[in-house]
């Protein structure tokens, strides 16, 4: 009998079996084994797989898993479909996680809030992946404490905060502008990550004449551009490194 050729997409398939029948498309980039694949192009090669196979399904941007393996996986996302909740909580670790392994691809030091380190990146607490469970007293107490509420900062070698990303999946934009605005007294960026349908809400809250001091300092973020950069940073990282 001839013997089926092992295809391309049959070995992302098996390598989504060995990683628990999931994996983020940076991970798969490192993980598949394409030496042999007569493309100088391998990774829209397994960008291509996962899309179009009948086998895989999109969980969030940049996160695939295997049909056989949908009731395990969503188990242990804590995702029940029918249940809202559940699934804006995973989406706001998710993002959390990739926000915080940018950071770290990038040498900052990252941190999440207290009430927000057990949640969950995948199936890892996010305290086992962010380098810094206690704020840095950078500033004033009163300015610190508002800080220590933000979903995700970057601090740089000398302990200052770069950056402060809010992740708004459904909840008011305004509060986190209005946490910006307290913290607009230091060198740092602002960034509103959010489902791009919410894009709209963003820039109209913006426009309000209360957050005129920080219109120009305040960014916004889809989740896919967010994705897209974690990708980006982790093609780098398997193919020559950082400089």
């Amino acid at each position: 009998m001839r013997q089926q050729k092992y295809t391309q997409a049959q070995q992302v398939i098996d390598t989504l079996r060995t990683t628990g029948g999931y994996a983020t498309l940076g991970d798969l980039y490192h993980l598949v084994d394409t030496k042999s694949w007569a493309t100088k192009t391998p990774n829209e090669s397994i960008r291509r797989i996962v899309q179009q196979s009948n086998e895989i399904f999109k969980i969030q941007p940049g996160l695939w898993a295997l049909e056989e393996c949908r009731e395990e996986v969503m188990r242990k996302f804590d995702i029940c479909p029918k249940e809202e909740k559940s699934i804006e909580q995973f989406t706001h670790g998710y993002y959390q996680g990739l926000i915080i392994e940018i950071g770290n691809m990038k040498h900052y030091a990252t941190y999440v809030p207290a009430q927000d380190q057990n949640r969950k990146f995948l199936e890892k607490p996010l305290k086992d992946i962010c380098t810094t469970i206690h704020i840095p007293d950078f500033s004033y107490e009163n300015l610190t404490d508002r800080a220590r509420t933000v979903d995700v900062i970057w601090f740089n070698e000398r302990k200052m905060p770069n950056s402060f990303f809010e992740v708004e999946h459904s909840t008011d934009i305004q509060n986190s502008i209005t946490k910006f605005c307290d913290l607009q007294d230091f060198n740092s960026r602002f960034l509103i990550v959010a489902p791009q349908n919410r894009k709209e809400q963003f820039d109209k809250v913006m426009s309000r004449t209360a957050f005129k001091e920080v219109k120009e300092r305040v960014a916004f973020h889809s989740y896919e551009s967010i994705y897209k950069q974690y990708e980006l940073m982790c093609i780098a990282r398997t193919s020559e490194g950082f400089i």
